[in-house]
């Protein structure tokens, strides 16, 4: 009897074992590349902005706040990944301009979006500090540090923060060189000015090809800076923001 149970038992475990088998084995493997949340729209944004390089995923995107090149010298508070945001409605226009450029071989070069206040505030920490000036020679080489906030290129609130500005310059559409505007992003300086008499007739037809196809699609252009441009019925006038890039 004792030699009988025995051998049940060991039936009945090697059954199981066949039965688990066989349904482990019915069972679609979980894809790591599949989220188990598949369907669900996962978001980082508040609503009401949008990542740009997902509305005109043919721009070149050198976020320079992500990096150390730009005037501070390192990357500034509240940019977690080098990715551009902006507000649905900024978005939507600046892809008609990308549209635009298109038909003439010409691509859009993104700078910045919008930019949290920690950023701004990051800005103004950095200009109060006269004796870090690492990045002169390439920024401010004709302005003494301590007039950058007399002179408005260093302020407390910035229009960026609202979501609705962009600082951006053309490319050609297959070497993805930009086209020659006189000056560098973010340069401090007169020849940065709209109305600047020292650039050639080239860069001068250069900045006004972007700025004519900017107005033209709702922008308004600001005199002391080539590359920047606000839309004019922007959706939030009167917030800033604080939500980082990430």
């Amino acid at each position: 009897m004792l030699r009988w149970c025995r051998r049940g038992s060991l039936f009945s475990f090697f059954f199981g074992a066949l039965l688990l088998m066989s349904l482990v084995g019915s069972l679609k493997p979980l894809s790591l590349a599949e989220p188990a949340w598949e369907g669900e729209e996962v978001r980082s944004l508040p609503e009401g902005f949008v990542y740009l390089d997902e509305v005109i995923p043919d721009a070149i995107y050198e976020v320079r706040y992500y990096t150390d090149y730009n005037f501070v010298g390192r990357r500034i508070d509240g940019y977690l990944v080098p990715r551009v945001v902006l507000t649905a409605e900024a978005a939507e226009a600046l892809a008609g301009v990308a549209e635009e450029m298109r038909g003439r071989g010409l691509i859009l070069k993104i700078f910045d979006g919008y930019r949290p206040q920690q950023a701004v505030d990051h800005f103004v920490r950095w200009a109060q500090d006269l004796e870090d000036q690492r990045m002169k020679a390439h920024f401010y080489p004709e302005v003494d540090k301590k007039d950058l906030f007399p002179r408005g290129y260093i302020a407390e609130k910035s229009g960026h923060s609202r979501g609705s500005t962009v600082d951006l310059t053309l490319a050609d559409a297959i070497t993805k060189e930009e086209l020659d505007m006189g000056s560098g992003f973010d340069f401090f300086g007169e020849i940065s000015h709209h109305d600047t008499h020292l650039i050639t007739d080239q860069q001068r037809q250069n900045r006004e090809l972007l700025r004519d196809a900017m107005v033209r699609h709702g922008f308004l252009p600001y005199a002391e800076e080539w590359w920047h441009y606000t839309l004019a019925d922007e959706p939030y006038p009167d917030t800033y923001f604080d939500f980082p890039v990430q």
